[in-house]
């Protein structure tokens, strides 16, 4: 009883098969403004082997776009799944680097689907399913023995959109595991 009462005794973490929930909030770079730029994830994740895990996760970003002195919206809705590898990490796997890659499948509504602007002038741009790759870089450190917190950086590259193919955010989030 004495020995066991003078050691710490940590939960392990990272077991296979457990499972989590993840929400991230975040912001899409843009050369004017920063403040309506924006994504809201939320996911679940399945551990593998090695601290590694499955992601799966649906997304709503927000970005505007101008046109002469009209500002239109861009929203996307997407559904990703992939793995996340740890690249760095402790031994107690208290905070980790991780590599994700992921697939994209999402639809785009441009304009709120209205094709015309208040001038008259007509978007040419449709409303359109995309889809494509992504890759994210999250720094994961544990809060307690089920809440992580992480800070990302990512990019997705997407295709069937006639806005851009090259999407870059930042973001953090939490995890609770199960």
């Amino acid at each position: 009883m004495v020995i066991v009462s003078t050691t710490g005794i940590y939960a392990q973490r990272m077991l296979k098969g457990q499972k989590g929930f993840e929400a991230t909030i975040g912001l899409i770079p843009n050369k004017k403004s920063l403040h309506d730029e924006f994504y809201v994830q939320a996911g679940m994740t399945i551990n593998g082997k090695k601290g590694s895990y499955q992601l799966w996760a649906v997304e709503y970003s927000h970005k505007k776009h101008e046109f002469e002195n009209y500002v239109i919206p861009v929203e996307t809705y997407s559904m990703e799944g992939g793995y996340s590898f740890v690249l760095l990490g402790d031994w107690s796997k208290n905070i980790s680097l991780n590599m994700g890659v992921t697939a994209v499948a999402a639809y785009e509504v441009i304009n709120r689907g209205e094709p015309l602007l208040p001038n008259g002038a007509v978007i040419r741009n449709k409303d359109s399913f995309i889809y494509g790759g992504g890759l994210r870089l999250s720094l994961e450190t544990y809060l307690g023995d089920h809440l992580v917190m992480l800070v990302q950086g990512r990019g997705k590259a997407v295709w069937g959109t006639s806005v851009e193919n090259f999407r870059p955010s930042a973001g953090v989030g939490l995890r609770y595991i199960f």
